[in-house]
């Protein structure tokens, strides 16, 4: 920031604090403990929207919010609060003496409160006659850019209450998070699914592959770890037989790279259902998601970009390997060995480094990921992924190089992940103690063994589904938000020197 422009700031706050001063003067409170609001903007602009030009009513209101256009010294006055913008027409032939002093010590950025009647301009306005006029809140700084919106996107995602302020569009994406949200939430409990809560503060990390964040817990001396993902905590809860049927809105924390589509700290519903497996958890994914598209948005047909995506059920289901041989001709199910694999997968990423130890399960997801990933703009399963890749997941029924898992695409990213679970006690020890290897051989988004997880298992978890959806990529979908950044209030950010 210029010198000149910190200068010209405060200037503008020395100016309104003499405002602040001149009210308190006069004996009014510039920041009152309350005050009551009987409608909002956006339900009144809808009540009325078939009043005529032209035409009073002598409906009273007391609305509240924010002054994000003043004309015509305060006699028009555009008033925001959270669902929208009213006109306030402030005429001294309505207006109160006290509410005329406030007027002329209003700007730009202050919460007035204004009571009157409802009326429609004759330029088709619809417009609130002020009879009353109350300060709830002087604001001492400007709004961004005179209101224009904020062009620098670094302060957008730094002071997301400007961003909120001055852009509608920021503003109703929010909002629509947290309707998403709740319609997910109430389609899980309506069809029989118990919210639970499991811990952010774990002594062993686990459940997915990914680097955790590490603390102290100074009375204990013990070092603890940030969850990565809820998954063996609900299962012991299904292990328990707390509910067939389990959910959580959990926070994870992963300890990686920031991008467009990552950020360390996110949201995802993580849920379990006892003797189902993965092909019922595809139709789950199908219902919640076209669910929610029709619920909060009225259509199953979303734009993404440039992008018409149908969410109508039911979508795509197609295994990983035949997926594969579509986009390259390669049929990795008839490859018996990690050689001829290695062989097969130099030919089709020529110039992409593999190394050695490569396997046949890692070198199918490798090409699928350079190969198939970015031409799944509609829905689709992908079923049937390697036991290399999923050490959480049952064997497959037919081919024991596979397990039950799929990955849900649209729109070229992963949106959804779910396992017909591991229930095999012996099983599930002998891969903890594979990935113990690999942590001892340096792979740090492998975790220690976790015992106590082992002998829940060993009293027995029926058969069980788990699916994983990523919130914060849905969001990004279904409001066709550029970035994971858009659609986080608060997201991750490198501090400022």
């Amino acid at each position: 920031m210029t010198n000149e422009k910190i200068n010209t700031e405060d200037q503008l706050r020395n100016v309104r604090i003499e405002k602040l001063k001149a009210l308190r003067a006069r004996g009014i409170d510039p920041y009152p403990h309350k005050f009551p609001v009987t409608h909002q903007a956006g339900i009144l602009q809808e009540t009325y929207k078939d009043l005529p030009a032209e035409t009073e009513t002598q409906d009273t209101v007391q609305i509240g919010g924010r002054v994000v256009s003043n004309r015509n010294s305060g006699m028009f006055i555009d008033l925001q609060d959270s669902t929208g913008k009213i006109q306030i027409f402030s005429h001294q032939d309505f207006l109160s003496a006290q509410g005329q002093e406030i007027l002329n010590l209003v700007d730009l950025g202050d919460w007035i409160g204004v009571k009157g009647f409802i009326r429609r301009t004759k330029r088709g306005e619809l417009s609130i006659n002020a009879q009353e006029m109350t300060m709830l809140s002087k604001a001492l700084l400007p709004l961004p850019e005179k209101y224009h919106g904020l062009t620098d996107i670094e302060k957008r995602y730094r002071q997301r209450y400007l961003d909120l302020i001055s852009s509608d569009e920021s503003r109703a994406r929010l909002q629509n998070r947290s309707r998403i949200l709740q319609t997910i939430r109430e389609f899980l409990i309506q069809n029989g699914f118990l919210e639970v809560e499991t811990p952010m503060l774990q002594t062993i990390p686990g459940g997915a592959a990914a680097k955790p964040f590490i603390t102290h817990h100074n009375a204990l001396d013990l070092s603890m770890y940030l969850r990565i993902a809820p998954e063996l905590f609900l299962k012991r809860l299904i292990i328990g037989g707390l509910s067939d049927k389990v959910f959580e809105m959990n926070r994870n924390f992963r300890n990686e790279g920031l991008s467009p589509r990552h950020n360390p700290e996110f949201t995802m519903i993580e849920m379990y259902q006892a003797f189902a497996d993965y092909h019922d958890l595809m139709t789950l994914t199908e219902t919640i998601v076209s669910t929610v598209a029709q619920k909060v948005f009225g259509t199953m047909k979303i734009m993404y970009g440039t992008h018409e995506i149908d969410l109508t059920p039911p979508w795509n289901r197609k295994t990983m390997v035949d997926l594969v041989k579509e986009k390259t001709g390669v049929d990795f199910s008839i490859i018996k060995t990690d050689e001829e694999a290695r062989s097969a997968a130099k030919d089709l990423l020529k110039g992409l480094e593999i190394p050695k130890e490569t396997t046949w399960g890692q070198l199918v997801a490798l090409v699928f990921e350079e190969k198939v990933e970015k031409d799944l703009i509609q829905p689709t399963h992908v079923m049937d992924l390697p036991l290399d890749i999923s050490p959480l997941a049952k064997i497959h029924r037919q081919d024991k190089r596979l397990t039950e898992r799929f990955e849900t695409f649209i729109n070229c990213w992963e949106v959804a992940n779910a396992f017909t679970e591991l229930n095999d006690p012996l099983d599930q020890l002998e891969r903890f103690k594979a990935q113990v290897a690999q942590k001892e051989a340096g792979h740090d988004e492998t975790h220690p063994m976790d015992e106590d997880f082992i002998i829940a298992l060993e009293h027995g978890m029926p058969p069980t589904g788990g699916l994983g959806i990523g919130v914060d990529r849905l969001v990004m979908l279904l409001t066709n938000a550029p970035s994971i950044r858009d659609v986080i209030a608060f997201p991750t950010m490198k501090p400022k020197d």
